[in-house]
């Protein structure tokens, strides 16, 4: 059949052509479309391969000195020309896994009072104010955590963590306390990160049919089995990628973490005291680097930043997969 062949709809009306999808017998149009859009593909691809390269290159000078102690040494005098990254890694990972702990539980719960429970006129406006905190400069974020969050913390809440560590004999929160500290930065990230996980978690719960919900009910399930078994269950895979997206989004954040974090490179099981991350390292030593040794170190740590991010993002590809299969199963 000609596609270029004039139809005519059941009422009679004035024939009309089909619109083209291609020009000419070899559907140059298609072609073309097809081409361009993998040329968009493959460009991701290649930036990706040429910031790690960069990032490679500007970093040997440190390898070839420091080679694997680089990994392992926490050491970092700039004078001396000793670089270690343990304790930029450490101050990275335990903030990020400080704001999940407090994130994921308000996310989730926010999430499934949107979709759940919350009357209908009142679900868009509060979804709408949760997602506007996405819309808030970072800078933003650190300023009010100098100014509100950082003297809240030392005085109301760090204490009492205090108390709390000695009654239990727990080492994670042992004083004296300034306000400015690990323990202040996995708020502020939990912060930053919960509209990641309300926006990606409600949607997942509303893509939940509702004949789940129906069956569980039927079968005389109370509000709470019924949310259990006929809306997160289900929703296991999204929220897993969900909270893997907000992982991402904390683990390379910069100036909120930044401004409260202590900037003090070292490693300790202690959550009250200051420490330091990748991203804020870079960003407070790269403008006074004077030695290109110091510029080497902080372009190899930023490259670990990024090897970090892509080993986090197969494993929750591979987490992602293998509970699919599971639920599918």
């Amino acid at each position: 059949m000609n596609p270029s062949a004039e139809l005519t709809d059941n009422g009679g009306a004035k024939p009309r052509a089909l619109p083209l999808l291609s020009f000419g017998k070899s559907g140059f149009a298609d072609k073309f479309f097809q081409k361009l859009t993998a040329f968009f593909a493959f460009l991701i691809l290649f930036l990706a391969f040429l910031t790690a390269l960069t990032l490679w290159q500007a970093s040997a000078p440190t390898f070839h000195k420091m080679g694997w102690n680089f990994l392992t040494s926490s050491d970092w005098d700039p004078i001396n020309g000793i670089f270690g990254s343990v304790p930029f890694v450490y101050g990275t990972i335990v903030s990020s896994m400080v704001a999940l702990f407090i994130a994921v539980p308000f996310g989730l719960g926010i999430s499934l009072f949107l979709t759940e429970l919350a009357p209908m006129k009142m679900r868009d406006p509060v979804a709408f104010l949760v997602e506007i905190l996405a819309a808030i400069p970072s800078v933003v974020y650190g300023l009010w955590g100098i100014f509100l969050l950082a003297p809240f913390m030392r005085v109301h809440v760090d204490p009492v963590l205090e108390a709390l560590g000695g009654a239990l004999r727990l080492p994670f929160f042992k004083g004296p306390s300034t306000g400015l500290s690990l323990f202040t930065a996995g708020v502020i990230l939990s912060i930053m990160i919960l509209p990641t996980i309300t926006a990606i978690s409600r949607e997942v719960f509303e893509a939940v049919p509702n004949t789940y919900r129906e069956s569980a009910r039927a079968l005389g399930a109370t509000s709470w089995e019924t949310i259990l078994l006929s809306v997160l269950k289900p929703s296991r895979v999204g929220l897993l990628g969900a909270i893997m997206l907000a992982l991402g989004r904390a683990l390379g954040e910069t100036m909120a973490v930044t401004m409260v974090i202590g900037n003090t490179p070292q490693v300790s099981i202690n959550l009250l005291a200051p420490a330091h991350s990748m991203a804020s390292v870079i960003a407070n030593e790269f403008s006074e680097a004077v030695s290109d040794l110091h510029i080497s170190a902080l372009a190899e740590i930023g490259l670990l930043l990024m090897v970090i991010t892509l080993v986090l993002n197969i494993v929750a590809h591979l987490l992602v997969w293998a509970t699919a299969a599971k639920f599918q199963k």
